[in-house]
């Protein structure tokens, strides 16, 4: 069977260097695999979405020479690529789970529960460690609570635990909040991303999931919607998180490091590859590359936990941007 992989970055701002150390590890998996390249855009997030970021990473991707087989501006079997356009197989998921008893409608506000949080991705957006309020209402109780609000609807985690083995952090137990039951559709009809990801990567037949190591903690959740929707998951990798020399995450706000701002300071794709290149341990000194000469170098991204601090080579090149 063809292995497939994707990026599938939300369109909330411009790609920035982090980004770019993920895409071109998945990139370069598939390429070197011989398996298809998928790009779809995770634009659930509706409030925060823009379809000029949509627009500018793909122009950002190609700049950098990471072209894609499926996707935006280039089609393919799985269409639409554009999640805000598949939400009609998420419905039918949440029907087949509603049916067998998998959902509870929950009216905790976020004000009863703080770790509730607005973005789409990661525990902390799904209530991490939620008590199972909700789950254990009397149907009389329910029937009080709707007459005052529209609730979202949660998702029965399993009693047993849901371990894998990640490509590059290693065996995973999945023993802690990660088990806990968590929100498939907010109380304003946003899907959310654990539901999504899952029915979009097992549509498109996406066989390796190469990610950010800030989702590593959502992935048991992932599993357990695989496994009661009778579907076959894919196999996991998260790469460490880039981080700047206070240990802060980067972000996209910061023009000095994305993708688009290094290209309006002159920076070329090929400087921008090697020191990535290098920053992930894939090569031993930075040289200038095109994506496709780093093909036969791609392998596990060097391990420092879940950050790498940023190398002499990247911190001067964005210096220069």
């Amino acid at each position: 069977m063809t292995r497939r992989g994707r990026f599938a970055p939300s369109p909330t701002g411009q790609l920035h260097i982090g980004n770019a150390i993920t895409a071109l590890a998945a990139w370069l998996q598939m390429r070197q695999t011989g398996g298809a390249f998928v790009l779809r855009i995770e634009d659930i997030d509706k409030a925060r979405s823009r379809d000029a970021y949509a627009e500018q990473l793909q122009d950002d991707l190609l700049w950098l020479g990471l072209d894609w087989d499926e996707g935006p501006r280039v089609g393919g079997p799985y269409a639409p690529y554009v999640q805000s356009l598949r939400e009609p197989l998420y419905e039918e998921a949440l029907e087949k789970l509603r049916q067998d008893g998998r959902l509870y409608p929950c009216y905790c506000s976020r004000s009863e529960l703080a770790s509730i949080g607005s973005a789409p991705h990661g525990l902390a957006s799904e209530g991490a460690g939620y008590p199972g309020l909700c789950r254990r209402l009397s149907e009389e109780e329910r029937l009080a609570k709707a007459a005052k609000k529209t609730p979202a609807l949660r998702f029965i985690m399993p009693d047993h635990a849901l371990p894998f083995e990640d490509a590059f952090a290693g065996p995973q137990p999945s023993d802690g909040d990660d088990r806990s039951d968590f929100v498939v559709k907010r109380a304003d009809g946003m899907f959310s991303y654990q539901l999504a990801v899952t029915v979009d990567d097992a549509a498109m037949g996406i066989t390796d999931v190469l990610r950010g190591v800030d989702l590593l903690d959502s992935t048991p959740r992932q599993l357990a919607l695989y496994e009661a929707l009778g579907l076959k998951p894919p196999a996991f990798a998260h790469v460490p998180l880039l981080v700047d020399q206070e240990g802060k995450r980067l972000s996209k706000r910061d023009r000095s490091i994305t993708l688009a701002g290094l290209r309006s300071a002159g920076v070329e794709p090929e400087q921008l590859l090697g020191a990535l290149a290098h920053q992930a341990g894939w090569i031993d000194r930075p040289e200038r590359l095109t994506a496709r000469e780093l093909i036969p170098s791609f392998g596990p991204i060097r391990q420092a936990g879940e950050h790498l601090l940023l190398t002499e080579p990247l911190r001067r090149l964005i210096g220069a941007g």
